[in-house]
């Protein structure tokens, strides 16, 4: 029985020294993680390069966004999509959650924005580039878009603009790819960004925490696929014959939140 209690206690003992090993040893991680912020830096602008000098763009992807509620429940609500890109002037993005079915169209002269859910269309004048067309969704129509951010053809500049620390954490794998883990803060939001390591260094996952609100909620978004071949028509809207066309501001709520749902996270 003594040499029984003795191994007990032994084990019992051993505990609290593996524990501070490995303390220690995440500890001793992070100022080796803090002393790479100019590969962090590299990596991410070899990223943007390459995504920048894609004429046409195809991916799909999962996203994921957090929501505090009143009650300080965390709720995570989740859509998949698919974005396709031809610069500087054409676009077409949709999104299906258990929610939104909403598709966005956009050929350089005219924005359509598709709510499949209520059969019903809206169509502004909106002549201009990809990028100013993301900035006018978000600036006039409140929508976020995080993940668009990456598509943008000064991704770098838009992503870098309040940086205060980045660093390369390491490897990771995303889908069986291999992948450079970089994280970056700023004075509201941490974010983290896995690019494929390799010849082509596209980003396969992004999350943004936003620290400023309570139980800080996150955007995830995944990408699944990524193509550089889009179809000849793709940005050629083609209503179904029951929908019905009716002006923007008539439009339901198309956001990837249920109406009411406040304190989301996702915005850097």
């Amino acid at each position: 029985m003594k040499d029984a209690a003795d191994n007990s206690i032994g084990r019992v003992a051993r505990w609290p020294t593996l524990i501070g090993t490995i303390l220690t040893m995440g500890i001793s991680l992070i100022p080796q993680a803090r002393a790479q912020g100019s590969d962090a830096d590299k990596l991410l602008k070899a990223m943007s390069d390459y995504v920048a000098g894609q004429k046409t763009i195809s991916v799909t992807f999962d996203s994921d966004i957090e929501v505090i509620t009143s009650n300080l429940q965390k709720i995570q609500f989740t859509s998949s999509g698919e974005v396709q890109l031809s610069r500087p002037d054409k676009l077409r993005a949709t999104r299906t959650g258990g929610y939104r079915d909403i598709e966005i169209v956009f050929d350089g002269k005219m924005l359509t924005v598709n709510n499949k859910d209520a059969k019903d269309y809206a169509q502004i004048d909106a002549p201009g580039t990809a990028d100013q067309l993301i900035d006018v969704l978000r600036d006039q129509h409140g929508v976020v878009a995080p993940g668009a951010d990456l598509l943008l053809s000064n991704v770098y500049n838009v992503m870098m603009a309040d940086v205060i620390e980045g660093a390369v954490i390491g490897k990771g794998v995303i889908d069986g790819v291999e992948c450079d883990h970089l994280a970056f803060r700023n004075v509201e939001t941490d974010w983290q960004i896995w690019i494929e390591s390799g010849a082509r260094p596209i980003p396969r996952k992004y999350v943004i925490t936003s620290k400023g609100i309570a139980e800080a909620p996150q955007y995830t978004l995944r990408i699944k696929e990524w193509k550089t071949d889009v179809p000849a028509d793709a940005f050629a809207f083609k209503p179904e014959s029951s929908a019905k066309k009716i002006a923007l501001g008539d439009l339901g709520d198309i956001d990837e939140v249920p109406h009411g749902t406040a304190n989301a996270g996702g915005k850097k």
